[in-house]
């Protein structure tokens, strides 16, 4: 079963999720913002996820984490809960 890692910061517009990527591509460090900004418990430990399988998070979430590039800051993605930044950290078969 596939598995990942992965942190993610969740805003409720895509307008607040565009400028939070911008911040980060300009250096700014996710862990920070993810405490400041993100709308789920895991941001108070950087946007931390820790490691979920295949299928655990909403569609949406999981293919962008299940496709997309490792260590790099993928979204925004639309899910029900808003608007995610996410980054995945690793990923294994």
């Amino acid at each position: 079963m596939p598995k990942a890692k992965a942190r993610h910061i969740l805003v409720d517009s895509e307008e607040k999720c565009l400028e939070l990527k911008k911040q980060l591509e300009s250096g700014a460090d996710f862990g920070a913002l993810a405490q400041e900004h993100s709308q789920c418990p895991s941001g108070r430990s950087g946007g931390d996820l820790g490691e979920f399988s295949k299928g655990q998070m909403v569609p949406e979430f999981d293919q962008a984490v299940f496709t997309g590039d490792l260590n790099k800051v993928l979204g925004p993605i639309k899910t029900q809960f808003g608007y995610h930044l996410v980054e995945v950290t690793s990923r294994s078969d």
